[in-house]
């Protein structure tokens, strides 16, 4: 399993890659093979700001639906809507064509409370 260093991580599996004051957001490596094969991914909460915790949206797998949280306080600005018909991109490249949404960060200070690559790989084990 891979977890790059340029990105932070969440306990729920979360990857963000901060750039200025906007984020990519998707689910890690580890998450996508533990889901299995990635059949449709839903976000309904384009245009709203949400905090640090809140579902965003859900992953639905051919086993399971998992939701999705947000790591940081922010808008949600765009949907990945290349995922609508290739939800399949987050098994086969979940931190590159398969990120899920772009954020707005409304607090980056919560950034440094997320954990880094080497406290995310002691975390999955």
């Amino acid at each position: 399993m891979s977890a790059p260093a340029n990105l932070k991580y969440t306990k729920e599996h979360e990857w963000i890659r901060v750039e200025g004051q906007t984020a990519y957001v998707g689910i890690t490596d580890y998450a996508q093979s533990e889901l299995g094969e990635i059949v449709f991914v839903e976000v309904e909460t384009i245009g709203e700001t949400l905090s640090a915790g809140e579902v965003f949206g859900t992953v639905e797998a051919v086993k399971t639906v998992s939701e999705l949280f947000i790591p940081v306080d922010g808008e949600i600005l765009e949907f990945n809507a290349e995922l609508e018909d290739k939800p399949e991109l987050v098994n086969e490249d979940p931190y590159g064509k398969g990120w899920m949404v772009k954020i707005s960060i409304a607090d980056s200070a919560q950034i440094d409370a997320l954990l880094s690559a080497d406290e995310y790989e002691k975390l999955i084990g």
